[in-house]
């Protein structure tokens, strides 16, 4: 980083300082004599070279290096020419007239005064050195890491992206055909901008993508990125706000700045709710920074000072708290919604994804594109990749469809607990109380096909009747919601008819009912009590700002009519759910009996049961994940885990039923 480039400096300076200081010093290892030897090597004329170090600041004490003589056993001739050379040091007391003395003398002796200017100077800086780089490590570096500069708190957080690394394009999206055609039309226009001005048309300022979580969204943007050649920025809208006052509306002057200099180019805001969120909604009083921050924002995008060639683009899942004049044309002139896929699109998303799985080649995409309605481009993923997974740890070499439909299983409700502790009471009660959901549901004409009903514990329930559309679902029809209601009392009703009690296990599907019930009441028109009016604006998340500051828009007893209407339709479809099990109660304790011995049955084996009145054992097929744990226990948890919330009706989510 620039900023330390002073210190990198400063250390190799001193570093080349001391080894110029040291070099002869460290040269090679010198014998260390007294003064009296070296006044007897002096005399004998043994003292082959010599440098001696006078310096008056030292009070007289002289440093003397060399080599002398190493004088043999007999010497014979002139021996010094084969004599062994060995050097020395030593320090001797020795005054001005003895040192001239013995220069005059010896010819081999030489005067040398040490520069004692670097070494004192280098003494003096060194500290000051080594107390600032403390202050530089111990504060300063602190307070960047923490802040990122003082200087920089407004500076703005957008990343470009280089079209050398994001290997994303088009080809990589699937399963959102319309939005990514739309899409396409802001890289056509940066491509060829003159294709789309000889007619008088302007490309939008702004593009809103907007659709439920894992739809593919941001997948979406980097896939313009990939295929567009001008800049891309990118940023998150979180990243604007800031604990300092005015950060957020400086880093969205500076972005802009920086995009200037770049046109065309695109700037992607993901979860761009954090920062444009309705202004006038606050909890409490003061200046609101995120206000400021908008401001900022609409300024920019649509203001006197604004120019052609940046494009917007953002992403959300909660427009429904966006501030109206963000959304306004000319800024986000065009919104995309990005749905959940069809089944086409579904089976686009598992071809794209199966690239780089090795999967079995009796595997077809189109059985689990079918099989799989609802589920998002990322749950898709993750149910490949939880296959992959588990044919790894099971030790197979390809991914088959047993691993496929584990793992689609998985992904939606959850991974099997086997090993958690149940009595055999527990099980019999869950045994009975999802056979009761499953001989209703089997049984009522305008139910979704059972899928398959189990008791072995599965993500937060005990047991689960789970139940999967044959088509994707784009309307609730009210037969189809009443006989939903009362497979969801089925499991209370069984479970009282067996242990003459009842348990706090039906308490998802009276949730499940309550809301449902109640959405058709207030919602959806389908009371002729209360006819074709929507009671209450509906939205599915809450915004604290807006609800607080709303009043109730219906009368106290509409409420109670309400209230009334609800538990009719609840009352209704638990008497149709008793009427059932009560004529088919030994269909039922087959149902249940065979849950007990097998665990696990299969829609067809529940429907077998149905038509014929007994049960066939199923082959024996190799399971795809083998047993671990204790299949019962002694211990039983006073109270029993929550079961998962089910999904919305009308969502298009299939859910299960059961404790």
């Amino acid at each position: 980083m620039p900023s330390r480039n002073w210190i990198v400096w400063i250390a190799i300076i001193c570093a080349i300082l001391l080894v110029v200081l040291l070099k002869d010093r460290y040269d090679q290892p010198a014998e260390s004599l007294t003064g009296y030897q070296f006044q007897s090597l002096v005399e004998k004329d043994l003292i082959n070279t010599a440098t001696i170090k006078f310096s008056p600041q030292s009070a007289y004490m002289t440093e003397i290096d060399g080599s002398y003589y190493k004088l043999p056993e007999k010497p014979e001739g002139d021996w010094k020419k084969t004599a062994q050379s060995v050097p020395f040091r030593t320090k001797v007391f020795m005054t001005k007239k003895q040192l001239s003395d013995l220069l005059n003398n010896h010819q081999n002796f030489k005067a040398e005064e040490p520069n004692t200017v670097l070494l004192s100077v280098l003494w003096s800086v060194l500290p000051i050195l080594v107390i600032a780089s403390l202050i530089w490590f111990i504060f300063i570096r602190q307070i960047k890491m923490a802040g990122k500069g003082a200087l920089s708190f407004g500076k703005s957080k957008a990343r470009m992206l280089a079209k050398e690394k994001n290997k994303t394009t088009f080809k990589d999206v699937a399963g959102v055909e319309e939005a990514k055609e739309e899409v396409s039309e802001l890289v056509e226009f940066l491509k060829d901008p003159k294709k789309f001005q000889k007619l008088g048309g302007r490309i939008p300022k702004g593009v809103l993508m907007v659709g439920a979580p894992g739809t593919g969204k941001t997948l979406l943007a980097k896939a313009i990125a990939g295929e567009a050649d001008a800049a891309f920025f990118s940023i998150s809208g979180s990243d604007f706000v800031e604990m300092f006052v005015g950060v957020g509306a400086s880093r969205v002057r500076d972005m802009f700045e920086q995009a200037r200099k770049n046109t065309p180019c695109l700037i992607f805001i993901d979860e761009i709710d954090a920062v444009g969120r309705s202004r006038g909604h606050g909890l409490g009083g003061g200046n609101d920074e995120r206000e400021q921050t908008l401001n900022a924002l609409l300024v920019e995008m649509d203001g006197f000072d604004t120019q052609e060639g940046i494009i917007i683009i953002a992403a959300t899942n909660r427009p429904d708290v966006l501030d109206p004049a963000l959304l306004r044309p000319g800024r986000f002139d065009r919104q995309i919604t990005v749905n959940l896929p069809d089944v086409r699109g579904r089976e686009a998303i598992l071809k794209v994804h199966a690239k780089n799985v090795k999967l079995d080649p009796v595997v077809d995409l189109a059985i689990i594109a079918r099989g799989t309605p609802g589920y998002s481009g990322a749950e898709l993923a993750n149910l490949l990749n939880e296959a992959a997974l588990l044919a790894a740890r099971t030790g197979r070499k390809a991914v088959g469809m047993l691993e496929l439909e584990e793992a689609r299983d998985k992904v939606r409700w959850g991974r099997e607990r086997r090993s958690m502790a149940m009595t055999d009471e527990d099980k019999k009660f869950t045994a009975w109380h999802e056979a009761g959901h499953a001989l209703v549901n089997v049984l009522l004409k305008h139910t979704h096909p059972l899928h398959k009903v189990t008791i072995i514990p599965r993500g937060q329930a005990l047991g689960s009747t789970m139940y999967l559309p044959k088509d994707d679902i784009l309307n609730r029809r009210r037969k189809e919601l009443l006989d939903i209601i009362a497979v969801t009392m089925a499991g209370r009703i069984a479970e009282e008819i067996v242990s003459d009690d009842i348990s706090s296990g039906a308490m998802g599907d009276i949730q499940q009912a309550t809301q449902m019930a109640r959405a058709m009441v207030t919602q959806w028109g389908m009371s002729d009590k209360l006819g074709m009016i929507q009671y209450g604006e509906h939205n599915e998340y809450v915004f604290l700002g807006r609800e607080m500051a709303r009043s109730k828009d219906y009368s106290e007893q509409t409420a109670q009519d309400i209230d009334a209407e609800v538990k009719r339709i609840i009352d209704n479809a638990f008497r149709v759910a008793r009427d059932i099990i009560d004529t088919n109660r030994d269909k039922l304790e087959t149902i249940a009996n065979a849950l007990l011995e097998y665990e696990t049955l299969e829609g067809s084996q529940v429907e077998e049961i149905v038509r014929t009145g007994s049960f066939t054992p199923p082959p024996e097929t190799p399971k795809v994940e083998p047993p671990s744990g204790a299949q019962a226990a002694t211990a039983l948890p006073e109270v029993p885990p929550k079961p998962a919330p089910p999904h919305l009706p009308g969502l298009g989510s299939p859910a299960p039923v059961g404790a």
